[in-house]
């Protein structure tokens, strides 16, 4: 526990560094470094990292994505890179073909693609909410971990019923439920505490936050999180690993901590710009329109 606990004060430590720095290009290079880890985790666990020109291919492709995503040009396209990327997954296939199975190729352009596209909606969350965008972040990046920490408590203290003993033994429905209730109450504390910190720090609130609406949205939010935590489980079964690796005493890998957090991001990412951006949670006090506490 010891260990579990100065491994999340360190990553705590590094992530509100990377938020008060508050540079897009810091983003970049830490979403970068996240997806192209996180991949790399698993290939060792597939084994697929044997496998060097697939490796390389890959990692250099996931390591670039964020990069091409944000500075999308007329000759530097992420469909066309992704298209490259791909044909030379096949071409390399081709010609080791006693070597590259096709599985193998399907696996590493399934990983390659989703792990960075998915984590690059932290990119778009920063580009577009300007005005709030480290409350964006704080919100998607923690609702599920939050969530995962009384999912564990509650578990312990409560858990009887088992979720899933064949991929996952340790979760429980009581568990699952206790998730499910500090994930809204999170949410909760989390838009109230936003206005408090603007009050006591510039003196005045400019806007308010719909408290509710994050509320009811970290209960889909806490749901998604445990379906990425398991569908990581499952990988991790069928490789016969504990963990995808230990760069994080007590956690396991990069993906361990970042598995459930690759549903969520796109999910919060395309709920908050729907219909340009009606049910963003936060609005000018002038332009206020929705119900808050």
């Amino acid at each position: 526990m010891t260990r579990r606990l100065i491994s999340a004060a360190f990553g705590i430590a590094i992530g509100i560094s990377i938020l008060l720095i508050d540079r897009k290009e810091v983003f970049l290079v830490a979403v970068a470094i996240i997806s192209a880890i996180a991949v790399y985790e698993i290939l060792v666990a597939t084994k697929y990292i044997k496998n060097i020109p697939v490796a390389i291919a890959s990692l250099i492709f996931v390591g670039g994505v964020p990069f091409v995503l944000n500075y999308d040009m007329q000759f530097i396209n992420t469909r066309y890179a992704s298209f490259v990327f791909i044909i030379g997954l096949f071409v390399i296939m081709l010609f080791n073909h006693k070597k590259v199975k096709f599985a193998e190729v399907a696996l590493v352009t399934f990983v390659s693609l989703c792990v960075p596209f998915s984590l690059s909606c932290i990119i778009f969350l920063y580009d577009t909410f300007p005005d709030h965008r480290l409350f964006c972040l704080v919100y998607t990046l923690t609702i599920t971990w939050i969530s995962d920490s009384g999912a564990y408590f509650a578990g312990t203290f409560l858990g009887k019923h088992k979720m899933s003993p064949g991929i996952s033994p340790k979760k429980t429905w009581e568990g699952f439920a206790g998730g499910l209730i500090t994930a809204a109450l999170f949410g909760f504390l989390l838009g109230k505490g936003y206005e408090w910190a603007m009050i006591i720090f510039t003196g005045e609130l400019t806007f308010k936050v719909d408290v509710l609406f994050l509320s009811v949205l970290a209960v889909p939010c806490a749901v998604l999180g445990v379906l990425g935590d398991f569908s990581a489980s499952i990988l991790k079964r069928e490789c016969a690993v504990k963990d995808f690796g230990n760069i994080m005493p007590g956690h396991g890998g990069v993906l361990d901590r970042f598995d459930s957090v690759l549903f969520v991001v796109p999910f919060v990412y395309l709920v908050f710009i729907y219909d340009n951006g009606k049910y963003f949670p936060i609005r000018d006090i002038v332009n206020f329109e929705f119900f808050s506490f």
